[in-house]
């Protein structure tokens, strides 16, 4: 793992994270030159997590408990892998998921990216992989040049997976049940981490995903419902 100084991590906003997780704003500052110490392994997937987060959510919090419970478990597994392979870091591989459902504008996406950033920051390397539902079915349609089981291959072996908006097609064709049903099938099967969010209720989410990917969702994911209006609309 590259050894990433910490003066690179300046104007990152990150005492808040830091505090969140019990630790002092200088904790992740320790300059000691050791490529596999938790803080070089915060900085360095900090740093990666700051070039998935859109700007809009570069300063994202999670004010949710049962995220930062899910980023707990996480980081207990990472760690009890870690012993187990006797590696120098630890790295998330396998772990639960999580489905936050809420009406547009209620602050899902925002939680999501605040958990990202916040489990960066853990000192267990996490390497993500970040899509909209919209944008995944766009990146796998067929098209002239592109290999598209390489594409999902992509997504499909992420340690990490935040899907954004599941669901959110009110017409779901052969193609997105497809590619639902591949990718959720494929990592509720290895126990790959996924972060989802999705503006349809229960009842809803069956209709536009189907029973087969409702079933293993609901196997996989802790589902946490997020209430409010939409922030948006506030702001405007």
């Amino acid at each position: 793992m590259q050894y990433i100084p910490p003066n690179n991590l300046r104007g990152a906003n990150l005492a808040p994270l830091l505090a969140a997780r019990g630790l002092d704003p200088d904790w992740i500052q320790l300059h000691d030159f050791d490529p596999h110490s938790p803080q070089n392994v915060a900085r360095y997937t900090y740093a990666e997590a700051a070039g998935l987060v859109p700007f809009h959510y570069r300063a994202a919090l999670t004010s949710l408990p049962e995220l930062r419970a899910w980023i707990d478990t996480l980081v207990g597994t990472a760690k009890q892998e870690q012993d187990e392979r006797n590696s120098p870091i630890a790295s998330v591989i396998h772990g639960p998921s999580l489905l936050l459902l809420g009406q547009t504008g209620v602050g899902k996406t925002h939680e999501a990216y605040g958990a990202m950033r916040e489990l960066a920051v853990t000192g267990v390397y996490a390497q993500w992989q970040v899509t909209t539902a919209a944008d995944l079915y766009a990146a796998l349609r067929p098209r002239h040049g592109i290999d598209s089981e390489a594409e999902f291959r992509h997504y499909r072996d992420a340690r990490l997976l935040l899907v954004d908006d599941l669901g959110a097609e009110r017409k779901p064709t052969e193609f997105t049940e497809e590619v639902n049903f591949r990718l959720i099938n494929y990592r509720y099967e290895r126990h790959l981490p996924t972060l989802f969010t999705s503006n349809a209720d229960a009842g809803t989410l069956r209709d536009r995903l189907g029973d087969r990917v409702t079933s293993r969702l609901r196997e996989m994911c802790q589902r946490v419902a997020i209430k409010g209006n939409d922030r948006r609309r506030t702001a405007a």
